[in-house]
């Protein structure tokens, strides 16, 4: 049974611009916005885009890395034929090596990568924040006919001698590579994500392990070797987000972008594409600028904008901005919108608090009851829902029910 397209993850790195957080941890195992490590980024990207088999190549401080992944489950990557695979350099008859080079690595596992006999092998960096949909760059690759696809950005002009950049006509075919250059020609800077007809990727790294001047790297040899014979290469414009957290900076830049979605276009909250980790299914909760929370519990995957006092909010809660939640107990993934006043009841998961809706009222001495909301109900903008309700079924806009 083949698979189409198999997934290698560079994850051995040192890290060492990261300095005291990679101390004692491998640089993809680094923790990320409250509740996320840096790897589960690009394994999150992998099951959501449809790929089931990853090969994670660990070198340097592997322990927490290789504990964290255990058997890939949070990812839905324990599978009995693919899933996720932990591979560490070993000894060989011929003697042991350590992962010389990116290229060195990949070549090391040429018989893992045979066992399933992919038509093509995405390679992936283990120290980047991104969201991407790996079956779009796919698709692209086939629609190129393309031996060889690399994701690129278009990055500042005044920046572009950072990057590794990629030179392309037109069509986006690619007609030079620039490493890190002092007059660059172009602003298209290579993401270290690759795409390659597996057959193609074979032949070049096993050449290059014959070269015994080569560095044994993507960037400076294979990629070279590839121009070097008129392979058909593309650059795969990518305009989501991305950021290679190899700084104290940028990881310090990529979290607090964390807090700002809607301009950042990093959200942990995405429904849609969802970033999975051994700690939760939800990501940390957020407590937006204007709000208030005073003495409540607030769990994971809240977004708070208004009020809320003395109330347990469970998973995946929203009170949006002028909302007022007292005394409440709200279950999962009910939304509270705008104006609504939720006092001194039970909301179970799922419900919509419309804009301006009233549910419960705080004790006054004639009335102590609890309000309770049943699962999934929907309370009507500027409805009101009683005290001593009990609420099945939806209430209609403007409605009371007592």
């Amino acid at each position: 049974m083949e698979k189409e397209m198999i997934a290698m993850l560079l994850a051995g790195g040192q890290g060492s611009r990261l300095y005291a957080l990679t101390d004692k941890l491998a640089k993809p195992a680094v923790p990320f916005g409250g509740k996320y490590r840096i790897i589960d980024f690009p394994l999150s990207n992998c099951v959501n885009s449809g790929i089931d088999t990853v090969g994670i190549l660990t070198q340097y401080q592997p322990l927490v890395l290789n504990e964290y992944i255990g058997n890939g489950q949070p990812w839905d990557l324990d599978r009995l034929y693919g899933g996720v695979h932990v591979l560490p350099p070993y000894q060989k008859a011929s003697g042991s090596d350590w992962y010389k080079g990116t290229a060195n690595a990949i070549c090391q596992n040429i018989s893992f990568i045979d066992r399933y006999n992919p038509k093509y092998v995405i390679i992936l960096s283990g120290d980047q924040i991104c969201k991407q949909d790996y079956s779009e760059m796919l698709a692209f690759h086939k629609a190129k006919h393309a031996e060889f696809s690399v994701a690129v950005m278009e990055v500042p002009w005044e920046e572009a001698s950072r990057f590794g950049l990629m030179v392309a006509d037109e069509n986006d075919k690619i007609t030079e590579f620039q490493e890190k250059p002092k007059n660059p020609k172009s602003n298209l800077a290579s993401m270290g994500i690759y795409i390659f007809n597996w057959d193609i990727l074979k032949k070049y790294l096993l050449e290059d392990e014959e070269d015994p001047n080569s560095e044994n790297d993507f960037g400076n040899n294979i990629i070279p070797n590839l121009l070097r014979d008129n392979r058909d290469m593309y650059a795969y414009h990518f305009s989501g987000y991305w950021k290679d957290v190899g700084t104290i900076s940028s990881l310090w830049e990529a979290n607090m972008e964390v807090l700002d979605p809607e301009n950042s276009g990093i959200d942990l909250f995405d429904e849609n594409w969802k970033i999975y980790s051994r700690n939760s299914g939800y990501p940390g909760h957020h407590i937006a600028a204007g709000a208030s929370v005073i003495d409540s519990m607030i769990t994971d995957g809240c977004n708070v904008y208004g009020t809320v006092n003395h109330s347990i909010l469970f998973g995946g809660v929203t009170v949006e901005s002028g909302a007022y939640v007292e005394d409440a107990v709200i279950m999962n993934n009910t939304v509270i919108k705008s104006g609504a006043k939720v006092c001194h009841c039970i909301v179970a998961e799922g419900a919509v608090i419309e804009s301006n809706a009233v549910v419960g009222a705080m004790p006054d001495g004639q009335t102590d009851g609890v309000a309770t909301i049943a699962s999934g109900v929907t309370v009507g903008a500027g409805a009101t829902v009683g005290p001593n309700a009990m609420v099945r079924e939806d209430v209609k806009e403007g409605q009371n029910h007592e």
